[in-house]
């Protein structure tokens, strides 16, 4: 507790927002502890259904430069509050409608929306929350209770489903869900709503100070939606996982990411972001290689057990992403700044991010698995590669000092 308090201003109101997170994050475990198997056993999408379902699951996060626009004079606080109501209808409309592909996609389409509206508000509330210096910390520790609330909700589904053996009570899930995701949209209505990063009221930015921040933004986006959309199908339709096991294994990967966190925070305030930026994608590489081809280096029952690791390994990895975050506030001028440049990022990653969704199943599909993560391994490359040419801090400060 000690290094929380060390972490953040007295004046925050940093419990209460943690508190919804961790509400929210349970209801978030148990929605996602069994959607990707809803879709494939009771919608019975594919490959390719999948892959266009998800396009319209990230499409608000493109869209965000508008929709934010729109409410360009509200508080980052408002704006969180904003999506825990967008996020409640969404999961609302999941519990009652019929398991049709169209209506289901709407219904993860409106709770995406909330969603990504509320993600960067969570990085902004937390940096403005955050003492000087401790950035990377206050992400970390946002990002634990994160996982502990999503956590909570993957053993939900695990023991449940486990328990009732052949039944699969989807629906009723969905309702505890989205009655979990209210009750932390109610306390999120106890935060103040006066962050300090509200005097401007802009919430995107373009700077050529920040291109590198956009480029690694489009690299990670990439990256990240392979696995975020193909990682578990690959799993349910490749090698026949069900809900319970699937569960396990995010509750493994929450967990992994609990302890971790905190830890990857320190090392980006210790070593720095870019060490971190190049060393998470170079080992991305190794995990790619072994999702795509362990079946054919192993049998079957081993190659699966060799994707759940891998399949963890990229979850720790993808913590490095807060490194970006720090990134940007260490060469903004002001808060403003980071707020509005976090958000504009949020949309940047989302263009490649839809490439990915719709045309990612048509690769699997076509030519199998091993081509599709072995294109999430180029674009890691690709990322070390450009996160190298990063000025260090010294360098970067120095350079600053020299133009004043």
């Amino acid at each position: 507790m000690k290094g929380i308090r060390d972490t953040f201003k007295e004046n925050s109101r940093y419990q209460i927002f943690f508190l919804s997170i961790l509400l929210t994050g349970l209801g978030y475990g148990i929605h996602k502890g069994m959607i990707d198997n809803y879709l494939a056993e009771v919608v019975v999408m594919g490959e390719m259904d999948r892959g266009i379902a998800e396009f319209f699951r990230e499409l608000p996060g493109f869209l965000m430069v508008f929709i934010l626009a729109v409410f360009y004079n509200y508080t980052a606080e408002m704006l969180y509050k904003i999506g825990a109501v967008i996020m409640v209808a969404g999961m609302g409309m999941l519990s009652v409608i019929s398991p049709g592909k169209v209506l289901v996609t709407l219904a993860i389409c409106i709770y995406s929306l909330g969603e990504h509206i509320q993600l960067g508000m969570k990085s902004t509330i937390s940096l403005s929350y955050s003492k000087p210096g401790r950035g990377g910390r206050a992400l970390g520790y946002q990002g634990s209770v994160n996982q502990i609330g999503t956590l909570a909700g993957y053993i939900v589904i695990i023991v449940s489903f486990a328990l009732l053996g052949g039944r699969q009570p989807f629906r009723l899930f969905f309702v505890i869900a989205a009655v979990i995701t209210a009750i932390g949209g109610i306390c999120s209505f106890g935060l103040n709503s006066k962050s300090e990063t509200d005097s401007t009221k802009r919430r995107f930015y373009f700077a050529k100070k920040y291109k590198k921040y956009y480029m690694l933004e489009v690299f990670y986006g990439a990256r990240k939606q392979v696995f975020l959309t193909f990682g578990p199908y690959v799993l349910i339709l490749f090698y026949k996982a069900g809900t319970a096991t699937i569960s396990l294994l995010f509750a493994i990967s929450a967990i992994a990411g609990f302890l971790m966190a905190p830890v990857v925070g320190r090392i980006i305030d210790r070593l720095g972001y870019k060490i971190v930026m190049i060393s998470d994608t170079l080992i991305l590489v190794i995990v790619c290689f072994f999702y795509g081809f362990a079946h054919h280096l192993f049998p079957m029952n081993v190659a699966f057990v060799v994707c759940c690791v891998n399949y963890v390994l990229d979850a720790v990895i993808s913590l490095a992403s807060m490194a970006a975050s720090v990134y940007v506030q260490d060469i903004s001028d002001n808060p403003d700044e980071v707020k509005a440049t976090l958000s504009t990022g949020i949309s940047v990653n989302h263009l490649i991010t839809l490439a990915i969704a719709l045309f990612g199943g048509w690769i699997w599909q076509t030519v199998g698995i091993e081509t599709l993560f072995m294109i999430s391994a180029v674009l890691g490359l690709l990322n070390s590669a450009y996160a190298a040419t990063i000025k260090s801090p010294k360098k970067l400060k120095a350079g600053q000092d020299k133009e004043a």
